[in-house]
This record gives C-alpha cells, structure tokens and sequence, in this order.
C-alpha cells in the first residue's frame, strides 16, 4: 500500500513543515511493504483539476482511494480511522491519497469523486495544521494497528 498527503494551493514553512514531515518520516516503514519505495509521498498541486489529472495517471490494479479532508466530512475517532485504514490495506487497496483542498474548500464535483468526505474536527483550522493533524493521525492508526504503544487510547 502507498500513501499520499496531497494539498493545493502552497506549501507551509517552519514549524508546520516541519512536524509534518515528522510524522510523515515515522509513518513510512509502517506503510512499506516488500518492494515498495516511496510507500508515502507528499504531494502539492496548484489546482484541483491538477489534483485529478495525477490521481488519474496513478490508476493500476485497483483505483487510488481518494479521501478529501471537508469540515462536512465524517469525523471518526483514532481507533475508527485504524480500522478504516486496516480494512482498505486487507482489501488490497494499493493507494490511499488524503488530500487538502483549497481555501474556498472542495467543489462539489470533487466531493462526488471521493470515496470518503473526512472531517478532522468540528472545529475550523488553518491548512497548515490540518496537514500535521491528518500526518499525525496517519501514525497514530498505523502504530494501533502494528500494535505499538504510542497510542494509549481508552482503556478497556
């Protein structure tokens, strides 16, 4: 399985930046399978239509499963998006692309493209920290699913 973290519009700098490639440098031996390179990427666009153009250059085996990160999407909890994340992974699903949409949000035919609207808070944040959050959350399903302790979730 591989992963993007695709955003339009610009690139943050500093600290946003650099959190997020964190994340991103933790996350990426728990995605890599046997032969796979570059097993999560980071992408930026200037346009949705650029979006889709790559995303349709990607098509192999299976579609990319595209999920796009909208304040009107589903909000799961950590444990939720795991398994979400653990089911696409046992389907064979070979790309996984989470993407930020532009400052005015996702149009609704891109909304109509996706496999799933995602919210990450109820709450409205800069894009800059939406990327870390989505980077982060990213690590935190992939740890619950090998079984390591960073996530210490509720107890049972």
């Amino acid at each position: 399985m591989k992963i993007w973290i695709a955003a339009l519009g610009s690139r943050a700098s500093g600290t946003y930046e650099s959190l997020a490639g964190t994340y991103l440098q933790r996350c990426a031996p728990l995605v890599a399978g046997p032969g796979v390179k570059e097993a999560i990427t980071d992408r930026l666009f200037r346009s949705e239509a650029a979006f889709w153009d790559a995303v349709e250059r990607e098509r192999s085996r299976t579609a990319p499963v595209i999920v796009l990160l909208d304040e009107s999407g589903r909000q799961m909890d950590s444990e939720a998006f795991a398994g979400w994340l653990g089911r696409q992974r046992d389907e064979g699903k070979q790309l996984l692309i989470f993407a930020l949409g532009p400052a005015d949000g996702w149009s609704e035919a891109s909304k109509q493209r996706a496999a799933l609207l995602l919210s990450l808070s109820a709450m409205t944040m800069a894009h800059e920290l939406a990327r870390v959050v989505i980077c982060e959350q990213l690590y935190r399903a992939l740890t619950i699913l090998a079984g390591h302790p960073y996530h210490r979730g509720k107890q049972k």
